[in-house]
């Protein structure tokens, strides 16, 4: 494979990455740092999702337990219970679904409700069996990085080189994918800002996105109205912060993001307008 092809991958779960999609996202709990539960209810959350598709999202994220810093777990039938019936409604309706899930049974129901997507924060380490229904399923994958768990994680934002040791830990997530039959065109891996990483190690990975390219998969960057935003803005609500979320964004895309997973996918999406726009403009004086 041509090495521009592998640096740059052009499609990814039957999107075109011509320009970044933009994933939104929908924490159907009673206990997200951001919503602070407001589409805990089915029908709430059914419409959101709607709303989101009509702003512009690619894919919808939709998530049943909270992974905020310090989160306890729930059981994957909780989880399947809140996420099933709007993963149902919102796959009727044609909207690509991702599920938000470390848990392989809430996976399993997922995708048996409609889910296209699954988009793992534990990189398919959690549930022993996630990699081999993800492989048996064919479904499109997103890994991400994180150590511990999120009651954990703090703990282990430890680092003696932060780039090359995400890099590393990363890659081996994805090599542990491919071995347990997952096929490389399959696979996202996202860095996991603010999950086993504090403070300035965000803006140190969020800089060196661009490094993350050489494994050869499509990256996926979630900075939004994330705790370091929050320093950087000086806003202390989760809710206010969009504005510089899509100032983050837009820098990950700058550096080969090809996800941007976003609340705010409204903003988001008119911003990515712009920036196309202008950028397209800057090549025709090249």
């Amino acid at each position: 494979m041509p090495i521009d092809e592998v640096l740059s991958p052009r499609r990814w779960a039957g999107f075109d990455l011509s320009r970044p999609l933009v994933m939104g996202i929908l924490n159907v709990t009673p206990d997200s740092f951001s919503d602070g539960g407001r589409f805990a209810v089915a029908e709430a959350a059914i419409a959101a999702g709607r709303a989101m598709r009509d702003a512009g999202a690619d894919i919808v994220d939709i998530g049943g337990e909270s992974t905020r810093p310090g989160a306890e777990a729930v059981t994957s039938e909780e989880e399947s219970a809140r996420v099933v019936p709007v993963i149902r409604a919102l796959a009727e309706d044609g909207i690509a679904i991702s599920i938000d899930t470390r848990n392989a049974a809430t996976m399993a129901a997922a995708l048996d409700a409609g889910a296209r997507i699954v988009n793992d924060i534990s990189g398919l380490r959690h549930d022993p069996r996630a990699a081999f229904l993800v492989a048996a399923r064919g479904c499109p994958v997103v890994l991400m990085h994180m150590r511990g768990t999120p009651a954990t994680m703090g703990c282990h934002a430890h680092y003696a080189d932060l780039v090359r040791e995400v890099i590393d830990e990363l890659a081996q997530r994805r090599d542990a994918a491919l071995q347990a039959g997952i096929p490389p065109e399959a696979i996202a891996l996202d860095p996991g800002f603010g999950f086993a990483k504090q403070g300035e190690q965000n803006l140190v990975l969020l800089r060196a996105l661009g490094r993350f390219r050489a494994l050869g998969h499509p990256l996926l960057a979630g900075v939004s109205r994330k705790r370091f935003i929050g320093a950087l803005a000086g806003e202390a609500d989760p809710a206010r912060r969009d504005a510089g979320s899509i100032a983050a964004a837009l820098f990950a895309a700058n550096r080969g993001a090809a996800i941007l997973r976003v609340h705010d996918v409204a903003g988001t999406a008119q911003a990515l307008l712009v920036w196309r726009a202008l950028g397209d403009e800057a090549r025709h004086f090249e």
